[in-house]
């Protein structure tokens, strides 16, 4: 054991400490077997029982290897898929058997022993992606959050392997031109309900839908099919279950001493970030998932509660938990430069995604929740109110360039009696419909990187239960279908721009043609590139308008690629139109186009630009 490596994990440095934690299958003095360490620094005794020696201590006492509190032990003739646990004595003298907290697999529920598994078994043929794959801040990103267990069943109802999902869902990806997957936790946990964010074991891959090798698999996959994999991470809090970390040696080892600190909202526990070895800990599962399962990105929960005690900004900031959080994506960042992380936070803490050096917590990007909240509630209102709530849908752009966001319509818009996106929408089945392509439409051409939750796609009105699949019957009705197309065809257009997507984060890109037409529900806006120019209109009322003036920059035609109420998508407009300019002032430009605009409709329209000379 490197003294060196154990001094880092010591002062809260280390981001590899499962190298030395955990179950390692190895050979020493030429027997294999397995090298069992944990930290327990109160702990009056730890012991190894397991499969290997039916559940018995006898044999198995793990000898103190510092007095910090590391333990350790080889027990020969120990193979992978062997089970076990740790008997802890606790500072009490109570004993207690408690799941490795560096597991690398584990029992399915209500089980919970942990189980010895060889992460480096596994065959990658992914370098090549590995080799390219970026942070995508000028590059299209379209994100597609899922649910493993309840995207699809298998014939039984039950869940869908790992593996042998991956073809199936690669090329559902591909068809919708989604850039980059994300999982909801994959990490072990006890609860069902709690979708994997009450977790219990940071390092182990959750049985539920098969083997540590079946996770690898699906990865590889998906890398091989250009497709980028983002996992759900939980850096605040853990499940207060006895088996697992809470209380581990008998006292606060990972969670805070003070009740009132250490109780969170979830009625989990909440990590002591300020502690050191937390820290590593911490770090360390988050590294794990890059070095061991090749993930692209991390997508943190709850920063919010991170920044401020309880995610209460009355209760004042976390000091220790934000040098924490600066401090992992500061060592994240320089160890994987590729990776992204992704901070999911409702608060109005500035720089969240700005570099640590520069001050900022050091996320790549944020969920632009305030977006969401007003977008939605826009919608939600009769059009004949809509008008004293047009601020609504052009706020955003008022605070968009202070951190980098993420448009995102996530699996927490469509919960707990939320309703699912289309069934927030005011107005009749087909009104709703209408809106939903010209909110799609919105979310694709306004400035960000985009996420949505499976089922969005399908146009949802059944809200999300984690023990049923994705309702693939609404596909035999056309509505619903046509939707889905149309949400392929945004997708497409999405990633095939460069106007969309290559300067997300530089003002110049974006310019509004009319952001206070209240009056009509009409919003008009460009999105730019060295390529072309993009007129995008909205709007958001019943009424239908023909001929309607908007500025454009400058001479030339104006053609229309995507009309939400063409036909094929369920409306009756049966042919994209051309518009060319005229010199009549309107929006104090020069230029301008006289559009038809639908009914609770809107318009995609390009104007290509002559590439300058020397270029191709």
């Amino acid at each position: 054991m490197k003294q060196l490596k154990l001094t880092e994990y010591y002062q809260g440095n280390d981001i590899h400490a499962y190298e030395i934690f955990g179950a390692h299958l190895c050979v020493e003095r030429n027997k294999k077997g397995v090298r069992f360490t944990t930290y327990a620094p109160h702990a009056q005794s730890v012991q190894v029982i397991g499969s290997f020696n039916d559940w018995s201590c006898e044999g198995h006492e793990m000898k103190r290897k510092d007095e910090r509190g590391v333990w350790s032990i080889f027990i020969a003739g120990v193979c992978e898929g062997d089970m076990y646990k740790y008997r802890v004595t606790q500072a009490t003298g109570r004993v207690v058997d408690k799941m490795d907290p560096y597991a690398f697999y584990s029992e399915l529920r209500p089980n919970t022993a942990s189980i010895v598994a060889d992460l480096d078994a596994m065959k990658w043929s992914d370098q090549k992606w590995l080799d390219k794959r970026s942070i995508n801040m000028d590059k299209p990103l379209n994100i597609y959050e899922i649910h493993l267990g309840s995207w699809k069943k298998n014939s039984d109802q039950e869940w869908v392997n790992y593996a042998e999902i991956a073809d199936e869902l690669i090329a559902y990806l591909k068809a919708h031109y989604f850039t980059h997957v994300e999982l909801m936790p994959l990490n072990e946990y006890p609860f069902d309900g709690s979708w994997g964010y009450q977790c219990s074991g940071y390092f182990s891959a959750t049985s539920r839908y098969g083997s540590v090798h079946d996770l690898q698999t699906l990865i590889n996959k998906l890398h091989k099919a250009n497709i980028g994999v983002i996992m759900d991470f939980v850096p605040v809090h853990f499940v207060r279950d006895d088996f697992s970390l809470s209380y581990f040696d008998g006292t606060p080892l990972y969670e805070y001493e003070k009740a009132v600190d250490a109780d969170s909202q979830w009625g989990t526990a909440n990590f002591n970030l300020w502690r050191e070895e937390v820290r590593s800990f911490l770090m360390s599962a988050a590294s794990f998932w890059i070095d061991k399962y090749h993930v692209d990105g991390l997508r943190m929960d709850a920063i919010s509660n991170v920044i401020h005690w309880h995610g209460n900004k009355d209760l004042g900031e976390n000091e220790g938990a934000l040098h924490f959080i600066k401090r992992m994506n500061y060592n994240l960042h320089h160890s994987y430069p590729g990776v992204m992380l992704i901070a999911e936070d409702s608060s109005d803490f500035p720089k969240v995604t700005a570099p640590t050096i520069d001050g900022g917590l050091g996320f790549d990007y944020k969920w632009d929740l305030g977006w969401m909240n007003d977008t939605l509630k826009y919608l939600e209102k009769d059009p004949v109110y809509r008008k004293w709530h047009h601020n609504d849908i052009t706020f955003s752009m008022a605070y968009f360039y202070s951190e980098k966001f993420i448009m995102e319509f996530s699996h927490d818009e469509v919960v707990h009696g939320k309703k699912t996106i289309v069934d927030k929408i005011w107005g009749t089945y087909e009104e709703k419909f209408k809106q939903l392509r010209t909110l799609y439409l919105y979310m694709f051409t306004h400035p960000g990187k985009k996420l949505n939750f499976m089922g969005n796609e399908l146009a949802h009105f059944r809200e999300w239960d984690e023990t049923k699949e994705c309702d693939w019957t609404l596909l035999n009705y056309p509505i619903h279908d046509a939707f889905n197309r149309y949400f392929a065809r945004l997708g497409k257009l999405y990633t095939s721009i460069p106007a969309l997507y290559e300067n997300d984060y530089d003002w110049q890109s974006f310019e509004w043609i009319d952001a206070d037409n209240a009056d009509q529900n009409l919003f008009s806006y460009m999105r730019k590139s060295e390529q072309g120019i993009y007129i995008v209109i909205l709007n958001f009322s019943p009424n239908r308008y023909d001929a309607h003036a908007f500025g454009v920059p400058m001479k030339g035609v104006y053609h229309e690629i995507l009309n939400t109420e063409s036909e094929m998508y369920g409306g009756n407009v049966h042919e994209l139109k051309k518009y060319k300019s005229v010199k009549e002032e309107c929006n104090a430009k020069e230029q301008s186009i006289r559009v038809d605009v639908p009914a609770f409709g809107g318009v995609l329209l390009e104007h290509k630009l002559r590439a300058k000379k020397g270029k191709e």
